[in-house]
């Protein structure tokens, strides 16, 4: 091996094993790689191009600009969309409805609608949309919760073994794109056979052999299920008595200013909880966020303190009666015992900024506070309420100095119109993909419609993009183009087919299937993506087989979740509502990943002809 290869290596090996261990967040590795194999290339290593080029170093970079990162960005404002209007709310109500007590028709019910809204959402989000719907029916049913939520994250990875629009699936698409010589993409209808028949083998055994599996025991967490309603939480903290509207004034002095430099919170000690522009609320607004003319604030606080506005301009209407008739879903926060924030102000714990969260009112020995809240230092026993988005709830549920106790959420009623404009755009789009249109300009074009349609909010639209994961992608983008370069994958391809001796094409599926499925167990399925994706194409074309057939069997591989809770984050979501044990997921997922290494094997040979 050459110094170049030895160097790339090293680089890629630390990141993503300090990534396994826990130590660094993918986001970080990503910037570590990108910084890295740029600074090698500026040194004079031939990493990215050749030697002594220090303009080859803005190849490090070079993932941002990729088809696989637009296609992404489009993906989750569209998904977004969809979420936004209701249309997933729709789904999971009516799934909750065709719950009956048969328990393994609600496996078989559950894990196909995962499958299905897979197809076209992030398995995150479809994960915690289940979650609740299938809480709900386990406990009309009178099924384990265990029976339901493992067939979930099941559902939900044998999905994106059938669409194009899975993170890893679109990754070894582009891969192939930069293969030596280039190769041409998948296209969006390339996993739907292979795939189909994965799922079909999938929801056999899961309906009858995974079943008996499935352990059967109760949710420590289904007393959550029994939650005060958003209304009755804010009566309890008599938000009615301190619940204000105000409309600003084109001729306001704060029109144009941001949040901090208006001053109501510093100044007048009032909580800002939403902002109501355009027929569109603003949750929780950043202290970066700007009011407009004709904005309507949503306040908490005193009457005297909100009357001071009118001097600058704002016209205190009407008094409201509820926060949760916005759609804002409120919570409780008791602090933890041994808790670090005693003494500390919600200020000094940039409570916030930190966690997205607004706290707007605190109970303190029978006395509710909802002015200057953030000016309290806090004793145990406080009881905060804060508004938020739910999203990042798992935030707070990981910080060991509060205890979060949730609140069923106020049902709003589904903006029919908009929903099926959503849905009308998500189908646009994969249509204009099927008649020759590149997918990420169709799915790039749709998000921009539903942005120009307003039926995402901009703030929202920001927020629904993981960028932790375009980040990743970007920087092991520069990785995989490393390993190209340098003849890294090249060399590591040579090894696995000397390895594999006269193996044919069908062994070489299999192998590469193997590895992936191990290698995404600890590492997940984004990173082993972009490890095994060029190792296998190279192999492909060594031995002058069909390099799209082992991109389809590599990112199958990367998506086969099935064998430990870190895999995926939706085991990890379900892992506490379902009571599990690690060992569950091997005793049901073993046998889950026979069948898809059988069907895949099936697949090669019947739709690939390997």
């Amino acid at each position: 091996m050459t110094t170049e290869m030895w160097l790339v290596l090293v680089l890629l090996a630390v990141p993503l094993a300090l990534v396994m261990w826990g130590r660094w967040r993918i986001d970080v590795a990503a910037l570590f790689l990108m910084v890295s194999l740029g600074l090698a290339q500026y040194l004079g290593f031939s990493i990215l191009g050749n030697a002594h080029t220090p303009q080859d170093a803005a190849l490090a970079v070079s993932g941002f600009s990729q088809p696989v990162v637009v296609t992404l960005i489009g993906l989750f404002i569209l998904t977004q969309a969809l979420t936004h209007n209701g249309v997933m709310r729709w789904l999971g109500q009516r799934l909750a409805t065709a719950g009956a007590a048969s328990e393994r028709r609600l496996i078989l019910l559950f894990t196909l609608t995962s499958v299905l809204l897979s197809l076209i959402m992030n398995n995150i989000a479809v994960g915690a949309l289940l979650l609740p719907s299938a809480m709900q029916v386990a406990q009309k049913a009178k099924v384990s919760p265990s029976k339901l939520l493992m067939p979930i994250a099941f559902g939900s990875a044998l999905g994106g073994m059938t669409t194009y629009f899975t993170t890893a699936n679109i990754v070894l698409s582009n891969l192939l794109l930069i293969a030596s010589p280039p190769q041409q993409p998948l296209g969006i209808l390339t996993f739907v056979p292979t795939g189909s028949l994965i799922v079909l083998a999938g929801l056999v055994y899961l309906t009858t052999v995974g079943h008996r599996l499935l352990p059967d025991r109760q949710s420590d967490i289904q007393q959550l299920m029994f939650r005060r309603a958003s209304r009755e939480v804010e009566s309890l903290y008599a938000l009615e008595e301190r619940l204000w509207e105000a409309h600003l004034l084109p001729k306001s002095t704060l029109a144009g200013k941001t949040l901090q430099e208006s001053r109501i919170g510093a100044d007048l000690g009032l909580t800002i909880v939403a902002i109501v522009r355009d027929k569109q609320t603003i949750f929780t607004p950043q202290a970066e966020e700007k009011i407009l003319p004709g904005d309507v604030l949503l306040l908490i606080g005193r009457e005297e303190r909100v009357q001071k506005l009118e001097e600058l301009g704002l016209n205190i209407g009407h008094k409201s009666h509820s926060i949760s008739a916005y759609g804002i879903t409120l919570m409780e926060l008791a602090l933890a015992p041994h808790s670090a924030y005693v003494g500390k102000t919600i200020k000094e714990i940039d409570f916030r900024h930190k966690y997205g969260f607004t706290v707007v009112a605190l109970s303190r020995r029978n006395r509710n506070y909802r002015t200057d809240v953030g000016d309290l230092p806090l004793e145990l026993g406080d009881a905060l309420l804060i508004a938020g988005p739910t999203e990042r709830l798992s935030e707070l549920h990981h910080n060991p100095d509060v205890i979060v106790f949730e609140t069923m959420p106020e049902v709003s009623a589904i903006p029919r119109t908009k929903a099926i404009t959503s849905l009308f755009l998500f189908a646009g789009s994969i249509v204009l993909s099927l008649v020759g249109l590149p997918v990420y300009l169709s799915i790039l074009t749709a998000a921009l419609v539903a942005l120009l349609l307003r039926l995402l909010p901009f703030q929202e639209m920001y927020r629904s993009i993981e960028w932790q994961v375009v980040f990743f992608i970007a920087g092991m983008y520069a990785a995989s183009l490393a390993m190209l370069h340098t003849g890294l994958a090249a060399l590591a391809s040579q090894q696995a087919l000397t390895a594999l001796g006269d193996a044919g094409p069908l062994t070489l599926a299999a192998f590469v299937f193997l590895l992936a499925a191990a290698l995404t167990q600890f590492m997940g399925s984004q990173a082993t993506a972009f490890v095994v994706g060029p190792i296998a194409i190279s192999a492909a074309l060594h031995l002058h087989t069909n390099p799209q057939a082992i991109a389809v069997v590599s990112a199958i591989g990367c998506t086969a979740s099935f064998l430990t809770p870190i895999s995926h984050p939706v085991n990890l979501i379900m892992m506490r509502p379902g009571n599990y044990r690690a060992g569950d997921f091997l005793r049901v997922g073993a046998g889950l990943m026979l069948v898809t290494f059988a069907a895949l094997m099936l697949g090669m040979v019947v739709f690939w002809k390997l």
